[in-house]
């Protein structure tokens, strides 16, 4: 029996929970006078509370939050705005109801242009520099389903809470990708080395209640309350001095940090040659065509 044929069956069970859904958010406005201000994209909602200066930073890409170059580019240069703007701390969440973010969009790793691939790859790395070196305290607010990046994009975070009754791992191998150095580090970083031999191996999904007993997520409470948790949770970080929170937080990272800086052309032009091979095309492939056949 092929790794295809094996997996094939829990790639079409776990899809079958990231049904595309409705913006909870499409229809958010400019607030002035002291309240938050606004900055509304197609994809990316961000509102920024000039006072405070606390942000959150809203996936809002129909219908599953996937992770293409443009997303990506639009994620990195809010992440830049943020910081120049000394932002004190910022909540990334979802509009989708049942999907924090579903990853990376295997249509740009499938029958893939080298060059865009290349810028594909270099944004991921960019968004994950800026967002797990960030100066500000970063709160994930997961309020649906996270697998593969979008479990990444709440690792970058120094809080995570989840919403109770959804599913969040690095689940490369299932669809027989290698996840990168750098998403490994950040998974030994969350839940030690050994639970990480058997997640990454496994591709294993954990479950909410599965992720805290790991340390994947700090909190898991009812999804009506994520939120409101991710930002109580948030005034207690920002009451720390800012200037020792962050060197320690950047004595805790920067080893990681620096791992991938260093290698950051190696690391690409590595995916590049790994996700064209024809044997990762032909399973990318299969995973496409079991997605049609659900439909």
């Amino acid at each position: 029996m092929s790794f295809i044929t094996k997996v094939r069956p829990l790639l079409l069970s776990f899809c079958q929970r990231l049904q595309p859904a409705t913006s909870l958010l499409a229809n958010q406005h400019r607030r002035f006078s002291g309240q938050a201000v606004s900055e509304a994209k197609q994809n990316l909602i961000l509102d920024t509370d000039e006072k405070t200066g606390i942000a959150t930073m809203t996936l809002n890409k129909k219908p599953v939050n996937s992770l293409n170059l443009e997303f990506l580019t639009e994620i990195g240069i809010a992440l830049e705005k943020l910081e120049n703007k000394e932002c004190t701390g910022m909540i990334l969440t979802s509009s989708l109801p049942t999907v924090f973010s579903a990853g990376l969009d295997i249509f740009e790793m499938y029958n893939p242009q080298p060059d865009r691939l290349r810028q594909f790859w270099s944004s991921l790395q960019d968004v994950w520099l800026r967002l797990y070196g960030s100066n500000f305290t970063s709160i994930a607010a997961i309020n649906g389903h996270g697998p593969a990046g979008g479990a990444l994009l709440s690792m970058c975070c120094d809080y995570r809470i989840m919403a109770d009754g959804f599913s969040i791992g690095l689940n490369e191998t299932l669809l027989g990708i290698v996840a990168p150095f750098w998403f490994k580090d950040s998974f030994v970083n969350t839940v030690g080395h050994r639970e990480a031999e058997l997640g990454l191996q496994l591709g294993k999904m954990y479950s909410s209640s599965e992720a805290l007993g790991v340390k994947l997520v700090d909190q898991v409470v009812p999804q009506n309350e994520v939120l409101r948790t991710a930002q109580s949770q948030l005034k207690k970080w920002i009451k720390i001095p800012e200037h020792a929170r962050t060197l320690t937080k950047m004595s805790l990272r920067k080893e990681t940090i620096n791992r991938l800086q260093s290698r950051k052309e190696e690391d690409v032009e590595n995916f590049v040659n790994f996700c064209t091979k024809d044997s990762i095309q032909k399973s990318l492939g299969l995973y496409l065509e079991s997605l049609k056949k659900k439909k």
